[in-house]
């Protein structure tokens, strides 16, 4: 009998522990298949997520499942106006010692926690926002003039709500980079909505999912993740992708000159390949291929691309113009 590859073990192993934890989340968040495979692909690339969608859809369910399905220790920043940095870092405290001395020690705030989630983001201050910039960029805050390091893993899943406009301060473009995925939440099916009454009108199903990975396997499928060959010719073909989507340039795509204003940064092109090797490895293969890129083009780029000022009075998509412009990428190659 032909012993398996060593390689072919590990890809076989990590598509099933995907599957494990994808089901898991599954059964307590139904009708979200793309959402759900779109946050774990992030998770396991080692992103930060924005979810983005209407109240009541379960995005902090679908957070706290993930909490419990990992064993990972779960914060909750909710976001008013009146939050302040150090709500969320942390402040020093004044406290007597067994000496009967004061000193001021610092107590961490929930930053500090592993996996952080900001509900309603886009409440939040400019100014608390630019403190959740660090914390998402370097896996570190300062605080008093001293840097103090992140948990490892850290990651931050933020939600917005795309209608409210009163009391909202819309992220800028620098903190929406930031983030590796901007997942759409869409509404559930008529299908979607009678199974959802059966699984949680008496109980949230989130709150007693047990986990079915540990924290050290979600740590060795990134590490997995980061040994996946990324042949030259692919890298070229997400760098086409890149260009294609900045007007003026000699590879613009014709959508870019008519709709957009601004095109994906280079952040977008490390993105674009890191989510693609884990997509690889949930496909069975131990190599990045183009189709890869095409699957997570579109929360790849829908929130670093910009939409010109007419396009957006005219009421373009920005998800139709990237679709379009992934389209004529992938008959350009």
């Amino acid at each position: 009998m032909t012993q398996a590859h060593p390689a072919g073990q590990c890809i076989d192993s990590f598509r099933r522990d995907f599957d494990r934890i994808e089901r898991a989340l599954r059964g307590i968040i139904v009708g979200q298949e793309t959402l759900i495979r779109d946050l774990l692909t992030a998770i396991l690339a080692g992103g930060h997520v924005l979810l983005e969608g209407l109240p009541g859809l379960g995005k902090t369910y679908l957070v706290k499942g993930l909490a419990n399905a990992v064993g990972l220790s779960l914060a909750r920043v909710q976001c008013t106006p009146d939050l302040m940095p150090l709500d969320i870092i942390g402040s020093e405290l004044l406290v007597t010692t067994e000496s009967g001395e004061q000193e001021l020690r610092f107590r961490a705030g929930p930053l500090f926690a592993p996996l952080v989630l900001v509900d309603e983001i886009n409440r939040a201050t400019p100014r608390t926002q630019s403190a959740l910039l660090e914390a998402m960029q370097e896996r570190q805050v300062t605080h008093a003039g001293c840097k103090r390091d992140l948990p490892a893993p850290f990651w931050v899943l933020a939600t917005q709500n795309p209608i409210e406009l009163e009391g909202t301060y819309p992220l800028p473009e620098a903190q929406l980079d930031r983030f590796f995925f901007k997942c759409n939440v869409p509404y559930p099916s008529d299908e979607a909505l009678l199974e959802i009454v059966d699984v949680s009108l008496d109980e949230e199903p989130a709150d007693r999912l047990e986990p079915v990975l540990s924290v050290e396997r979600v740590l060795e499928m990134m590490r997995l993740a980061r040994e996946i060959v990324v042949a030259d010719a692919v890298k070229r073909d997400a760098v086409a992708l890149v260009r294609r989507t900045h007007p003026g340039g000699p590879e613009t795509s014709s959508l870019a000159n008519r709709h957009l204003r601004y095109g994906a940064s280079p952040r977008a092109l490390q993105t674009l390949l890191r989510a693609a090797r884990v997509r690889s490895l949930v496909e069975g293969r131990g190599h990045v291929a183009p189709e890869d890129l095409s699957a997570v083009a579109l929360p790849t780029l829908r929130h670093r691309v910009l939409l010109s000022l007419e396009s957006r009075v005219e009421g373009a998509d920005v998800d139709r113009v990237l679709e379009g412009i992934v389209h004529e990428w992938e008959h350009a190659r």
